[in-house]
């Protein structure tokens, strides 16, 4: 009887020999971790389940750390990278996208290839064959592709490639794994894929994507990658807040009086909303009500400082098949049939089109303070310096404002108000009182006309103004002018001088007076002055009392 246990445990063994020794989907690409919980109910159109047999013959499996990796791909490490516009609202699409990051020095080429960047080293010197694997040839790693011998244009569970998938360039071979199902392609070097989440539980979910690339008659393992996704029965949203002035919106701190614009953003990549009537309920937390919009976008004003919860529902209603009709009770009737052959009455109408209610949520809390509401430059004018100036231009500006800032700054640009040139920043010097006024002095490089942007700031606030100034030329001839000027008057009157002596020169020259008999002195300069007296006046002469002396003379 031992002998019979024994021989009995011995085929039990020899039976699960073959079905240890098989691998599973499963066992490749979750570690050997079984994902069964929930196979039924996460049924994805188009999957197979991770139960299927895997060929390790064309399709070997390598654990971390094994050797062969390092020769899986010449020149270095392929690295995927697994990306996801998670999160779906249950019942939309979610799509996944793979993409290779390639050794360095290595980029695909139009038809599929893998080739060596030009102009490009990678530490070793330019490689004499500009490729690094020629799909195209059919004869990478020693491949002579017969077409009458496609046993391995098959993927792990054995079914065929596509027709024609050579023609494509689609080289790589990327299987998709999630919920106990998976999913295989061919791509090149980047690969994606959809999934409607109707069946999936929601929560968080794992992908996880193994790629394989082709070496002779086998298949080699490059890359694997794993990444998490979200499926939720909540609209996934998101609100951008801005407002003018406004120095940092991140912070969450708004200046009050001025609108703050709200904009919502529905995450909805596959458009699964598109269809849907869409309601905005807003709370702003003032007192001030409930606001209901059909509008994404909305602007509100708060007129009191403080700290103020914002509150905001997105409720749409999605159209879609109804649930599976319910049994409803039958009206009594005087019918002698047995209870159990009457005929159930079904709540619906087949094909009826229902709507499905679905919210998203949003909620924060808003800072109000005051800050700089307004700027305005009311006057511009020149500093005028003093002859011979030296130094920049210098152009004042009157600035009036609504606040009080602590900080101004000024930014010379090209009159388009495009390319700047320059930026000074200093303290805001507000004078006492109420109203904010202050004096803003720039230099400018030099004559011409420029854009001046002029901002006041404080912690929460900046306010801008912008205004066109031109600056007035220097003329550099003007105080040379005003020297010639001077010189030339100077020159003109010496002249006048010189004339003036030379007639009255000529004129002593031709008539000495005769000396006074009396021996008086200073009768020459007495004559000197007379004759120039006639010279210049001669209307006077009969009336000279000398002209009797010059007949006398005579």
């Amino acid at each position: 009887m031992k002998r019979l246990y024994c021989f009995l445990g011995f085929l039990l063994l020899a039976a699960r020999l073959p079905l240890d020794a098989a691998k599973r989907f499963h066992d490749v690409l979750s570690n050997g971790r079984t994902s069964g919980s929930g196979r039924e109910c996460n049924r994805l159109n188009g999957w197979s389940s991770d139960e299927n047999e895997w060929n390790e013959h064309l399709y070997p499996v390598w654990r971390r750390g094994d050797p062969r990796w390092n020769d899986s791909w010449k020149g270095g490490h392929v690295k995927a990278v697994l990306t996801s516009d998670s999160p779906a609202l249950v019942g939309s699409n979610i799509t996944f996208v793979v993409t290779l990051v390639l050794p360095r020095c290595q980029k695909e080429d139009d038809s599929g290839n893998i080739v060596y960047e030009k102009n490009c080293r990678n530490g070793t010197g330019p490689p004499s064959d500009p490729y690094v694997y020629k799909w195209t040839a059919g004869a990478e790693d020693g491949d002579r592709e017969n077409g009458a011998d496609q046993s391995y244009h098959v993927f792990p569970d054995g079914r065929p490639f596509p027709h024609h998938h050579r023609r494509r360039g689609c080289n790589l071979i990327y299987i998709f794994h999630t919920l106990g199902q998976y999913y295989q392609k061919l791509g090149r070097c980047s690969a994606s894929v959809s999934v409607n989440t109707a069946n999936i539980t929601l929560g968080p979910q794992l992908m996880e994507v193994a790629v394989y690339r082709r070496r002779g008659r086998t298949y080699v393992p490059i890359a694997k990658v794993k990444d998490t996704y979200v499926v939720t029965d909540q609209i996934p949203i998101s609100v951008t807040m801005s407002q003018k002035n406004d120095r940092n919106a991140s912070d969450e701190t708004f200046l009050r009086d001025i609108p703050i614009i709200f904009d919502v953003f529905v995450h909805d990549p596959s458009h699964f909303l598109n269809q849907s009537a869409i309601n905005y309920k807003w709370n702003f937390g003032d007192n001030t009500g409930l606001f209901v919009s059909m509008n994404h976008t909305l602007n509100h004003t708060y007129v009191l400082n403080g700290t103020f919860g914002l509150n905001l529902t997105v409720q749409a209603l999605v159209p879609g098949p109804c649930a599976p009709p319910t049994p409803r009770p039958p009206k009594p009737t005087r019918s002698s049939s047995p209870p159990g052959d009457r005929p159930l009455l079904w709540a619906g109408t087949p094909g009826e089109r229902c709507q499905i209610d679905r919210d998203g949520y949003f909620t924060t809390r808003l800072t109000i303070v005051d800050g700089i509401l307004e700027v305005d430059i009311i006057e511009t004018k020149e500093v005028v310096m003093p002859v011979p100036q030296s130094g920049d231009p210098l152009m004042d500006f009157v600035v009036a404002c609504q606040g009080t800032p602590t900080e101004v700054c000024t930014t010379v640009a090209d009159p388009t108000c495009q390319v700047a040139q320059d930026t000074v920043c200093h303290p805001a010097d507000v004078g006492d009182g109420d109203a904010c006024l202050l004096t803003v002095r720039r230099a400018f490089a030099g004559a011409g006309t420029y854009c001046l942007n002029l901002t006041l700031g404080d912690d929460a606030s900046l306010a801008l103004a912008s205004t066109l100034v031109s600056v007035p030329g220097r003329n550099p001839g003007h105080s040379v002018s005003m020297a010639g000027g001077a010189l030339a008057s100077v020159g003109c009157l010496a002249v006048i001088v010189a004339v003036i002596a030379l007639l009255v020169y000529k004129k002593r020259k031709e008539y000495r007076p005769i000396e006074n008999s009396t021996g008086i002195k200073g009768n020459g300069l007495n004559i000197f002055l007379e004759q120039a007296k006639v010279k210049f006046f001669p209307g006077t002469q009969e009336k000279d009392p000398l002209l009797k002396n010059q007949q006398g003379s005579l």
